[in-house]
């Protein structure tokens, strides 16, 4: 790894873009090496033992060795190689990797109002500002992108790595989100939607779901929502409703008898839900489709 970092000029025809990259660099720190090096700017400058404030957000990936972080909402915790350190403007927090490895860095500094929205919907939290992703080739040459054409410094170079910035920050969230479904719970939640598949015919409920993997259904909702973008209870009222577009599609199977076969209250209920989630009544839908009930 070539040490390199840059803190680059702002001006106000790139902050109209929502998005801006304040700097950028990569890091080889090796054993019982001084950290972070005096060369950077003293607003940016800081030690473990009086931490810091930045005015912006970073990005931290740590691709070899290890470490420790600490911020205002996040206790003090192991930092390995695969780790996203994630920092928020005026909250304090310090970092170092450890004496005995060192460690690898690349960073990036962001501000504008699209991270400030990914923060405020909740897709990035000072309560959870260290997340595992593992070693990603493909996140390492996103850094590697912006840190080079920043050098540069060509025209229009500001929009482009700003671009490269947020492709790196959705490229990180669906990493972890992949990595935390190899946890036990997310194991439970694919035998959940396998058993509410194996069920669209039969009288069934996320309650039932719950009782059968012998977990509690708050827990279970809240995981499953977390997991799928949905409640347990949409989720497999869903697969019902794709399953009655399939009996539709099919013919010879009157709207009434796809409604009892899947367990609906009445007709007029399925009717009005297949309506509300389709578009059309499922009359409408088998005409549209040259069928017949």
């Amino acid at each position: 790894m070539r040490d390199y970092y840059k803190y680059l000029p702002i001006s106000k025809e790139d902050e109209s873009w929502g998005l801006t990259v304040l700097n950028a660099g990569r890091t080889h720190i090796g054993a019982s090496r001084e950290y972070p090096f005096k060369t950077h700017p003293e607003h940016h400058n800081f030690n473990w033992n009086s931490g810091r404030i930045l005015q912006e957000y970073q990005i931290i990936y740590i691709t070899r060795g290890q470490g420790v972080f600490e911020s205002a909402h996040q206790k003090e915790i192991p930092v390995k190689a695969g780790s996203i350190l994630l920092l928020f403007p005026h909250e304090k927090h310090r970092y170092k990797p450890d004496d005995e490895t060192g460690w690898d860095e690349y960073w990036i500094g962001i501000k504008g109002e699209i991270i400030q929205q990914l923060q405020a919907s909740g897709h990035i939290r000072p309560e959870n500002a260290c997340l595992t992703i593992g070693l990603q080739t493909g996140i390492v040459n996103l850094f590697n992108e912006i840190i080079e054409t920043a050098q540069l410094e060509q025209p229009g170079y500001q929009p482009l790595i700003s671009g490269a910035a947020l492709h790196l920050l959705g490229t990180i969230h669906a990493v972890a989100r992949q990595h935390s479904l190899a946890k036990d719970e997310d194991s439970i939640i694919l035998r959940a939607q396998l058993l509410f598949r194996a069920n669209v015919h039969h009288p069934y409920s996320p309650e039932k779901a719950a009782a059968e993997l012998n977990v509690g259904y708050s827990w279970f909702r809240k995981q499953f929502k977390s997991h799928t973008g949905m409640s347990p209870g949409q989720y497999y009222l869903q697969l019902k409703i794709e399953e009655a577009r399939n009996l539709l599609m099919t013919g010879g199977v009157s709207v009434k008898e796809i409604a009892g076969r899947l367990n609906f209250d009445s007709v007029f209920y399925f009717s009005k839900l297949f309506k509300a989630k389709t578009g059309l009544s499922p009359t409408d839908f088998q005409a549209r489709n040259g069928q017949a009930g």
